[in-house]
């Protein structure tokens, strides 16, 4: 289900989570996301996906080796094309690798990949595996996508006894504006989150964060869609600063810019 991200935040229940959706048939919405008529868009939107992929397998190897976590099996729920999925499988994170998606052009691209035993398209609330199917579950940048997260933060709890997740700190100060806002909704994000916001989702689904880290992300990430000479410098001086505050104030700066939050919560 992952898309580019940007957003806009207001504090709801949760301390930043935004409850109801923008979206009147997401399914739809999904499926034109992984349906491009232009072929050359189609690749661009494909390495972009590749590069993010990359950096949230960075993400998901560091918090397993924090937790002292070896699965042997995994699930991606929301898994888009696979991206993430292949560079797991890549890098030996789990012998067998499970994915499940709401878009089935999405579900099909993953199936071409040959790197999952199983990839199935789900309805995006009950996923189809028995109780304590894996030993690892994985939401990377699905529960700003969804109406309700905490449905799905449980069914992730449900069949692995360790969820990671992943999502785009969106309630802070630059996200509030109003083009961040347009932009949140062409892409269909409709939660927003802060760190104190995912620690009440982990606490009411009964889970305990055993690792966490955030990312403000490198050039790479903020210069793919730039396409002049002046885009690339803007691109390079966000990144500096970011990267500069982030490092010496961390949650100052995840009040102000955001940041990608990872955590790996067990029961």
């Amino acid at each position: 289900m992952e898309h580019r991200q940007l957003g806009e935040g207001r504090r709801g229940l949760l301390g930043g989570l935004l409850t109801g959706s923008t979206l009147d048939d997401p399914r739809a919405f999904y499926e034109a996301g992984y349906t491009q008529a232009d072929a050359a868009e189609a690749q661009r939107l494909g390495r972009w996906r590749a590069l993010g992929a990359r950096s949230k397998a960075d993400h998901v190897v560091t918090l397993c080796a924090r937790a002292g976590l070896r699965p042997r099996t995994l699930v991606e729920i929301g898994c888009g094309d696979g991206a993430l999925l292949a560079e797991l499988a890549a890098r030996g994170v789990a012998s067998v690798l499970d994915g499940f998606e709401l878009s089935p052009p999405a579900a099909e691209i993953a199936r071409e990949r040959g790197v999952a035993r199983r990839v199935e398209v789900f309805d995006g609330l009950d996923v189809p595996a028995e109780d304590g199917a894996y030993d690892l579950a994985i939401l990377s940048h699905v529960l700003e996508h969804v109406p309700e997260p905490m449905s799905l933060l449980r069914e992730a709890a449900r069949v692995a006894p360790a969820v990671l997740l992943e999502v785009p700190l969106e309630d802070n100060r630059s996200a509030r504006r109003e083009e961040k806002r347009e932009e949140a909704a062409r892409i269909g994000h409709i939660q927003f989150f802060d760190r104190a916001a995912i620690h009440a989702l982990v606490r009411v689904a009964g889970l305990t964060v055993a690792a966490e880290l955030s990312d403000p992300l490198p050039y790479a990430h903020h210069a793919f869609f730039a396409d002049t000479r002046g885009e690339r410098a803007t691109a390079a001086l966000k990144t500096g600063v970011r990267r500069a505050a982030w490092r010496a104030l961390p949650r100052v700066a995840e009040r102000l810019f955001t940041v990608h939050y990872a955590c790996l919560a067990c029961r």
